[in-house]
């Protein structure tokens, strides 16, 4: 009888095996822009998967012209509002805040997640005192924050982050003045046929031992003691474990990337992609939307961060003809 091969599950990639430290991901390094100042990334929150049928007019695909089944996920995308401008310059360890430029009238919702100056000073005078100084900064970033009371989701705070822009110095500077206190949307940030980045919190499994975690074969039926554990921990000489060797513990709540996902649609109308009675456990789109080809890290109402793909990819060119609205109660 022939041998049940299987790969070996568990990514060594990532160590420790942790929880993530909070449901926001943080974006750890931000992608070179291209072209003109714009922000270099998106928030939404994750509403549910569903499929479409779309025309492939990719040239050297073997489905080319044919009519294919692709599954898709809806990111549901409120505006996001600018409440800050952080100003950083180099320093011995790295960067460092120059300063934090904050507009003058932000949301009652924001002091739910942060605590504002009280004396915000003049906005537009700040930003032309770091413009005298461009010499000494290094980056410009916009603090802005979500908006999930636009969404289906119970969610009442706001997530705030800061948000990447391209360009040089002065032109960060010039677009940090006019969207300053204003709402940026999803088409300010990216476009339809675009290749983003995906980064979120997984879904979380708790504590799990080997053979879920990392795929272990059990042990033979008439193994003495427990079946769903190790052979063998290892060598006696010298007692140490291996950093290698699968171990129990932690499994899912942890922050991740998938690169290169295609955006098939950007539109300003949930109901044309809420199936049936809503999305399980999310309920319909309200507001602005984006349609992911392929699956995204996490459950529904987690929030997902959208950034400048940071990797080469193959063109991919899709037509969608219809999106499948049948109800998923029962799926």
């Amino acid at each position: 009888m022939a041998k049940i091969h299987k790969p070996r599950a568990g990514s060594r990639a990532y160590r420790p095996l942790k929880r993530a430290k909070s449901e926001k991901p943080r974006i750890h390094s931000w992608p070179a822009g291209k072209g003109d100042s714009k922000v270099l990334g998106f928030t939404g929150y994750k509403a549910g998967m569903t499929h479409c049928i779309a025309v492939d007019e990719s040239k050297d695909s073997p489905t080319s012209g044919s009519e294919v089944f692709v599954p898709v996920t809806i990111l549901e995308t409120p505006p996001m509002k600018v409440v800050g401008v952080r100003v950083y310059r180099k320093a011995y360890g790295g960067e460092q805040t120059f300063t934090d430029i904050w507009c003058e009238t932000p949301d009652e919702s924001v002091k739910r997640r942060a605590s504002t100056p009280k004396k915000k000073g003049n906005p537009d005078k700040k930003i032309a005192e770091a413009e005298k100084k461009s010499g000494e900064i290094s980056d410009v970033r916009l603090v802005a924050h979500t908006q999930p009371i636009l969404t289906h989701s119970p969610k009442k705070t706001p997530d705030i982050m800061e948000l990447a822009l391209s360009g040089d110095v002065p032109e960060k500077l010039a677009y940090a003045k006019e969207v300053l206190g204003r709402e940026i949307t999803i088409n300010d940030a990216f476009s339809e046929s675009e290749f983003v980045d995906v980064t979120s919190v997984t879904k979380g499994k708790g504590f799990q031992g080997v053979v879920k975690r990392y795929g272990v074969k059990r042990q033979p039926r008439k193994a003495s003691g427990k079946r769903r554990h190790l052979g063998t921990g290892g060598s006696w000489t010298p007692t140490k474990k291996l950093w290698v060797e699968p171990q129990p513990g932690q499994m899912g709540y942890h922050t991740r990337t998938e690169h290169n996902k295609l955006i098939l649609k950007i539109g300003e109308d949930g109901g044309e992609v809420s199936p049936a009675g809503g999305f399980l456990r999310y309920g319909p789109v309200k507001s602005s939307y984006v349609m992911v080809y392929g699956s995204v890290p996490g459950p529904s109402k987690r929030v997902v961060r959208l950034t400048q793909p940071r990797r080469s990819h193959k063109e991919v060119s899709l037509t969608l003809k219809s999106v499948d609205l049948s109800s998923k109660q029962g799926a």
